[in-house]
């Protein structure tokens, strides 16, 4: 039984703004609170491939793997899936960008499935990412809608 969530958010930045935030997979340890570290280890055809590794969790464990990503701002969409997929029989991720009257829809799609011998099963991970979306959801909102104020500032006082 394979496991699949869906989560949204709409932030009051412009399009522009909110996707090269959300791309700038450099930066995501600024962007999402559960990433420490981010390693870029080759960009090849439009293709980004990456080590992400996050905080220690709350038995010390330390959890790192490879993903890649590739984005298509023609179509406002981005396919991510693990390459070292660890407790992952596969997991793949799609990000829709829309523009609507309030800002800029950010949609993710997760689609996957635990190995057998995973420590967890599809519904604990489906109800784990759902939970944690809501708050890396929020907490990016957050740092764009911030940075979308400074620029309004800047904007203001250079004219």
């Amino acid at each position: 039984m394979a496991g699949h969530t869906e989560n949204e958010i709409t932030i009051a930045a412009p399009l522009d703004l909110v996707w090269d935030m959300t791309n700038d997979i450099e930066n995501w340890p600024q962007l999402f609170s559960e990433y420490a570290s981010v390693e870029v280890l080759s960009r090849e055809n439009g293709k980004t491939t990456f080590r992400l590794t996050m905080h220690p969790d709350d038995n010390g464990k330390v959890w790192s793997w490879v993903s890649e990503r590739e984005p298509d701002r023609a179509h406002l969409t981005v396919l991510a899936r693990r390459v070292e997929t660890g407790p992952f029989a596969y997991m793949n991720i799609k990000w829709v960008y829309s523009e609507t009257p309030e800002g800029t829809r950010m949609h993710w799609t997760q689609d996957f499935e635990m190995k057998p011998d995973a420590p967890v099963d599809d519904a604990w991970m489906t109800d784990n990412i759902n939970r944690n979306s809501v708050v890396q959801l929020k907490l990016i909102r957050d740092k764009v809608e911030q940075r979308a104020r400074q620029h309004a500032t800047a904007s203001v006082t250079t004219d």
